[in-house]
């Protein structure tokens, strides 16, 4: 499947970038370059950062400051946050009333902040996104696709299974955080499963360390999101398996009552390095045998599925949707999931002890 065309903006649409971190350099500004989209400026506190940044992707503006940013935005404006959770409030507080703002994930660091987010964004009757970017990932609307057309039956199982050696060492910042993998990882999972099977009923989770890296709260964690008694929903993630390549996987399994998707996620393998998607699908057909296919997919979840992430606000502001897919109306629920996911882990599970005599 080749996708060589995205949404292009019907009005003329900036991009102002407040923040110059990695994320920025490796999936914003790489889709924004692919899609054609037009990136006015970048700030952030750190000066040298936004100035290389502005180098080399060809930005017109570094900002010395976000009010300077604010002054000098013409026209439509979209301000794309890419910042550390704890200083989102502080740039939202500052911007105008009925700005259009993209949030990268997380939402705030608990459903608290979440909250306070959803609350300012409408009190300043804001266009507000957040940056759940997998779901627009070209191959899982490839997978959309399929599934939307009924090839796969009725959905009734959805997994993430997740076995690598991921370096933590390139985020030191989270070293000593009270949340990590859930809120910072397996939030994009809980998310995407939200998108395909809506809100579950309830959670069930536990998050734990390693005795490898025990200057981070949490790095491998089990996650059931309650469908019912006929969809199954389970995330597993091991950041850890430090043991060549050989047994490490990364994918996104659907089943429906008529056929199979399984997507590996080469990006996590041997990251940031990677290695290439894989894309395969199965539709029963009477009188023939079952065979796996392979469906040639263009893009991967970075930089591509961050150009979905931008898009989405970018059709609200044309007007040709009401409000973003990923907007924090609906991503607020995502956030609810990971809350109850924690509560669920510091609960912990029925005591052997209790039921024992």
């Amino acid at each position: 499947m080749q996708q060589d065309t995205y949404y292009k903006p019907q009005k003329n649409i900036s991009i102002c970038i407040i923040g110059a971190g990695g994320i920025i350099n490796d999936a914003h500004l790489p889709a924004y370059q692919i899609a054609g989209y037009h990136v006015a400026g970048i700030y952030d506190i750190n000066q040298e950062k936004a100035t290389a940044l502005a180098e080399k992707f060809n930005i017109g503006n570094v900002y010395s400051s976000l009010d300077e940013m604010i002054a000098g935005s013409n026209g439509p404006t979209i301000y794309d946050i890419a910042l550390p959770a704890t200083a989102i409030m502080d740039v939202l507080k500052q911007l105008p009333n009925k700005s259009v703002v993209l949030i990268q994930k997380p939402m705030g660091n608990n459903l608290e902040e979440a909250r306070e987010i959803l609350e300012l964004t409408r009190s300043k009757q804001m266009i507000a996104a957040v940056n759940f970017q997998l779901r627009y990932a070209p191959f899982i609307e490839a997978a959309r696709g399929i599934i939307a057309a009924g090839s796969l039956g009725e959905l009734c199982d959805m997994e993430v299974y997740v076995n690598v050696n991921t370096p933590w060492n390139l985020w030191t910042f989270m070293h000593g955080m009270p949340r990590i993998e859930i809120l910072y990882h397996s939030i994009h999972y809980v998310d995407l499963i939200r998108s395909f099977l809506g809100n579950p009923t309830g959670v069930y989770a536990r998050t734990v360390k390693h005795p490898c890296m025990n200057e981070l709260a949490s790095v491998r964690t089990s996650i059931i999101m309650d469908y019912g008694e006929m969809v199954r929903a389970n995330i597993l993630t091991n950041h850890c398996h430090q043991f060549g390549h050989h047994n490490q996987h990364s994918y996104i399994k659907f089943e429906g009552t008529k056929g199979a998707i399984k997507i590996n996620m080469g990006v996590l393998i041997d990251y940031p390095r990677g290695v290439p998607d894989m894309f395969e699908y199965i539709i029963m057909e009477e009188g023939k045998q079952p065979e796996w296919k392979e469906l040639d997919v263009r893009g991967g979840w970075f930089p591509h599925a961050f150009i979905g992430s931008m898009a989405q606000v970018m059709m609200a502001v044309d007007g040709t949707i009401a409000k973003p897919d990923n907007s924090v109306e609906d991503c607020i629920y995502t956030m609810a999931c990971v809350e109850a996911a924690y509560q669920s882990n510091d609960s912990g599970g029925i005591k052997l002890q209790e039921i024992i005599h």
